[in-house]
């Protein structure tokens, strides 16, 4: 990657498209650049001065060495003077103008243009179809916004210029600062991944907050998010989480979004917070940049007032937190200093006549607790309440708060203000309500969580290199298949490439004849079950090619005729081969999916849950990206809701989690290594204490046409 420091430090400025035209963008660049220290040089052939400045007719005429360009020309002139520029010998473009591929096939094609030219010159875009850039600690403003950002720690990065002036003006009404301030368009050459690592190495940023509509390229995304999240936190809003919004945002900036579901993944592997509305963002990155992080979801509520308290814990519980329990010895120092009729619980109520040393000292027992991960106090200014001095004494408490975030609420107006001025010049945030901060908690746990497992390196299993041989099995199995025209495995195939991964699956047998079928049954023994084996149906159940519970081989043979009949008549000739039988596996555990896709932004996807015929009902399932280790595989498990019933309920033995956190790292593997699969799935993998066992398994491959180069790869490297 070149450097970008032309963006963001350069020694001059070219403004093609200068103009003093009132209320052109041309004119706004120019006077934004009015406190830059370094030189600036109006560019356009029809004058030779811009507001006091020497102007000059093309980039290769002005004087001196020109470090960035900001052009503002009409889109059909940019290739032209992107070419002139790089001829010159400028290190960077920002290309405000618009009308590029959100417009169509023209502007495409004008931006397959202004690439080209910049590429073969290692010269950098950020844009086109963007508001421009600020860099407040270096004086540069190269936006057409109506004001200027303050210097600060955060960097914000925005694909909406629009929005990004809105944020602007909010931030001077709220004096709020920025390292950076980038509108980066339609990332035509400078997207995410180059900003972050850029702005990962900048000493002036603290914290990156984003604003995305699509997240280009994927992988660079997210290898550099991964790398910079464990240093400085990256916050997100990411727009598209409806079909419409996704379509809005796609004519917006001619863009492509991909799945929500899997976006979340991706952040959710690469150390990325996620929040939902623009003024979490800045919530988080002050959150975030003077608090510890928790080291688990447990929160305790110190509150003056029940309503308040409550309205906390109904937040807490529905965005995933937990109401810390207080231990035996901390109820015990709480009823030393609150009277008897205090909550005796979680929220803790110290009453409305609390003054401030009783508050305080509840604050630290509460903190210092065990079984607390962090702590918000709730104040509500009542008659005897002191809110100032309040605040002053839990400052001091939170000195001894054994590294856990202290979050507050001063709730109220002019009566607060002090109080909550205190809290905030000792770094610790306040929030006017409640809920939002037990928000900005289970964000902060959630960020912990990921920035966690950002250590977690996939390494190979003991047993990886004695399996190669039959892993090199399993591709010859999928080429045949593409060989023969087909992209639909057989259901016998596809335990063939579980095993081949040491994925446990039931003893089959393929029958193409009745009296193989009786054959395959008596060999296994009986009750068995028996499906159907077919090259071009997908789900079996769907044409009555199922029979489970055979117990004889007059029932098999009755079993053979009834299920080609049935399937025969439901899907046409070609469609039945014969049957596989199976050992029946005897009734109890629980019905699983496993399973992986291809999503167009990330590539191979992972998928976990609640399986059987009613998966698509439930909906109870996890996303993950390949490859894994056993704790990532853990915590895909853990935001299920069948886990809680793995984990053993209502008296039954829990499943054997490791033996099924192993299994989840092969498939993740399998996924990997096998790159001609294009979908596989495991429904139902059977869970109970003393086995796990894949019982059906559908795999499709790509079809004979792809290519390679063409293949997805996998977004995280490992």
């Amino acid at each position: 990657m070149h450097s970008l420091d032309c963006f963001f430090s350069p020694n001059s400025v070219a403004v093609v498209g200068a103009t003093e035209k009132p209320g052109s963008v041309g004119r706004a660049v120019l006077e934004n650049l009015r406190g830059f220290g370094g030189m600036v040089y109006p560019v356009n052939p029809k004058y030779s001065c811009l507001l006091g400045r020497p102007a000059f007719p093309r980039v290769a005429a002005v004087p001196g060495k020109v470090d960035l360009a900001v052009i503002v020309t009409p889109a059909p002139a940019v290739p032209g003077i992107v070419r002139e520029c790089a001829g010159a010998g400028v290190k960077g473009a920002i290309i405000i103008s618009a009308g590029f591929k959100e417009s169509g096939a023209a502007g495409a094609a004008l931006e397959r243009q202004i690439l080209g030219e910049a590429r073969s010159a290692g010269m950098r875009i950020i844009g086109p179809n963007c508001l421009g850039v600020m860099a407040p600690h270096t004086g540069l403003n190269a936006t057409f916004a109506a004001g200027a950002a303050r210097p600060g720690s955060v960097a914000f990065l925005s694909q909406s210029g629009a929005l990004g002036t809105a944020v602007l003006d909010w931030s001077l009404s709220e004096n709020v600062g920025f390292s950076a301030f980038v509108s980066v368009g339609s990332m035509l050459d400078v997207g995410w991944g180059d900003l972050i690592s850029f702005l990962g190495d900048d000493p002036a940023t603290q914290s990156i907050v984003m604003y995305m509509e699509s997240v280009g390229d994927a992988r660079s995304f997210l290898s550099a998010a991964r790398r910079v999240t464990l240093t400085k936190p990256i916050i997100v809003v990411k727009v598209g989480r409806t079909e419409a919004a996704a379509r809005a945002a796609a004519s917006h900036t001619g863009a492509l979004t991909g799945s929500d579901e899997v976006l979340d993944a991706a952040f959710r592997r690469a150390g990325v917070l996620r929040v939902g509305a623009i003024e979490e963002l800045f919530d988080m990155a002050e959150v975030l940049a003077k608090q510890p992080r928790p080291r688990g979801p447990r929160l305790a509520i110190v509150t003056n007032a029940g309503g308040p308290g409550a309205l906390a814990t109904d937040r807490l519980v529905a965005s995933g937190g937990e109401l810390a329990e207080f231990s035996p010895a901390s109820m015990a120092a709480l009823d030393q200093i609150l009277p008897p009729c205090w909550s005796h619980g979680n929220p803790l109520d110290v009453l409305g006549d609390a003054d401030a040393a009783r508050f305080a000292r509840a604050v630290e027992i509460a903190a210092c607790d065990p079984g607390t991960d962090g702590v918000l106090a709730i104040l509500t200014p009542q008659a005897m309440t002191d809110a100032t001095l309040t605040a002053r004494q839990i400052v001091a408490s939170a000195a001894r708060s054994d590294g856990k975030p202290i979050l507050a609420s001063w709730m109220g107006g002019a009566c607060v203000e002090h109080g909550e001025a205190v809290l905030n010049g000792a770094g610790i945030p306040t929030f006017k309500y409640p809920d939002r901060a037990v928000s900005a908690f289970t964000h902060m746990w959630g960020y912990s969580a990921s920035v966690s497992a950002l250590d977690e390196i996939p390494a190979p299993s003991p047993g990886a290199q004695a399996s190669g041989g039959r892993r090199g099995q399993a591709g010859e199995i999928v080429a045949a298949a593409r060989r023969a025209g087909r992209t639909l495995l057989t259901g016998h195939e596809s335990q063939q490439i579980l095993a081949a991964y040491d994925i446990p699956v039931v003893e089959t047998r393929v029958a193409l004849s009745e009296d193989d079928a009786v054959a395959a049954a008596e060999l296994i023994g009986f009750p068995v079950a028996v499906k159907l084996h077919s090259e071009t149906i997908t789900h079996k159940t769907e044409v009555s090619g199922v029979r489970l519970d055979i117990r004889g081989a007059d029932a098999v043979r009755q079993a053979w005729r009834t299920m080609r009949e049935d399937v025969l008549g439901k899907a046409g000739e070609g469609s039945f081969l014969g049957v596989v039988v199976q050992r029946m596996i005897a009734p109890g555990g629980y019905e699983l999916i496993l399973g992986s896709s291809l999503d167009p932004q990330f590539g191979p996807v992972l998928l976990f849950g609640a399986g059987g015929q009613l998966v698509e009902i439930f909906r109870d399932h996890a996303l993950g990206l390949p490859p894994l280790t056993s704790v990532l595989a853990r915590r895909m498990m853990e935001r299920t809701r069948i886990y809680a019933a793995l984990k053993g309920i209502r008296g039954r033995r829990p499943v054997d989690l490791p033996a099924l956190e192993e299994i989840l790292v092969r498939f993740s593997r399998l996924v990997g290594e096998q790159r001609w699969i294009r979908e596989i799935e495991i429904n139902p993998l059977l869970a109970s204490s003393g086995q796990l066992l894949a019982l059906d398994a559908r795999v499709v491959v790509q079809p004979p046409g792809m290519r390679e180069e063409q293949l997805p790869t996998l977004a995280m490297e490992g």
